[in-house]
């Protein structure tokens, strides 16, 4: 699955962020934790380039703490970066992430200048929820559907840190296609840029294998492992999803999936693992590069 949905401003937003990065101390990247690899938008990386960052495993309530663990542990191996896992609409941890700013920036420590620190990341994972708790109070607009911030703004924390807000960014295509599927599961990604049903194939694929008890348990079933369109059509019929002649509605069903999967309804839930995305990459690569030599190959052959 491809998902065209890039946006205007978020081409208009690049070009802004590259004007003012030189002024910036500090990067806080906000992820989504059920998908840390597959929320971290790679433009951000190569906009920032070797700014101290801070991550934040955002939304880490709905999330497997085990699973967040070991991406904590694979992210800070890298020594500019620092993590942390929270949920920013209850989390009562906002000072430690001003904390961090300062450790990031130790130059700032006796400066009149306040630390410039941006916030940046990819629609929906909750970052204008978390400005509004670093500021102790509404900023920044929250909806639950991607896109909401359309241009920078900044905030002054009144602590001795400005954030720079940046409007939620997403690659044109998204690729590998499970980080596609993943961002749709979670929402990162319009309602409408997606089929519904493809998307809850893809998430009772993945939980029949790896949370099949959180299936069994949510929609009463004796066994999840029975194939993901089968599992889809009894799900839905269990949960009245049906037309006229008894036939199953998979939209309506699919609907009733991914909102229960959104909502953590089907318990904490990660959708990828360190291990996994790096399997996932080098197929990835390896397909790139074998279309790169077939292509190659094809033009040779065409030459006179």
């Amino acid at each position: 699955m491809t998902i065209n949905w890039f946006p205007g401003h978020m081409h208009k937003a690049q070009k802004e962020i590259k004007k003012v990065m030189s002024q910036v101390d500090v990067v806080i990247e906000v992820l989504d934790a059920r998908i840390p690899f597959s929320s971290a938008n790679p433009m951000i990386q190569t906009l920032k380039g070797d700014k101290p960052n801070i991550k934040i495993l955002n939304k880490a309530d709905l999330a497997d703490p085990e699973i967040i663990k070991l991406w904590q542990a694979r992210f800070e191996q890298d020594d500019t970066v620092k993590t942390l896992a929270l949920s920013a609409n209850t989390d009562d941890r906002m000072k430690t992430i001003s904390n961090l700013c300062r450790k990031l920036a130790p130059h700032r420590k006796d400066s009149d200048k306040p630390i410039s620190a941006m916030i940046m990341g990819i629609p929906n994972v909750g970052k204008s929820t978390l400005i509004n708790s670093l500021a102790g109070r509404t900023i920044a607009k929250v909806g639950n559907e991607p896109a909401v911030t359309k241009r920078q703004q900044k905030i002054n924390l009144e602590n001795g840190i400005v954030l720079s807000d940046t409007p939620g960014i997403l690659w044109p295509k998204l690729e590998p296609s499970c980080c596609g599927y993943r961002l749709a599961v979670t929402g990162a990604v319009r309602d409408t840029a997606m089929e519904y049903e493809l998307v809850a194939l893809f998430a009772l694929d993945f939980l029949a294998k790896q949370y099949p008890e959180a299936l069994e348990k949510r929609y009463k079933l004796e066994n999840a492992q029975i194939g993901d369109e089968a599992l889809l059509k009894l799900i839905g019929s269990k949960r009245g999803c049906l037309r006229s002649g008894g036939k199953v509605d998979m939209h309506q069903a699919a609907t009733i999936i991914l909102n229960d999967l959104r909502s953590g309804k089907l318990g904490k839930i990660c959708l990828e693992t360190p291990k996994m995305m790096d399997q996932e990459m080098a197929e990835f690569r390896a397909m790139i590069e074998a279309k790169r030599a077939e292509q190659e190959a094809k033009e040779n052959k065409d030459k006179p």
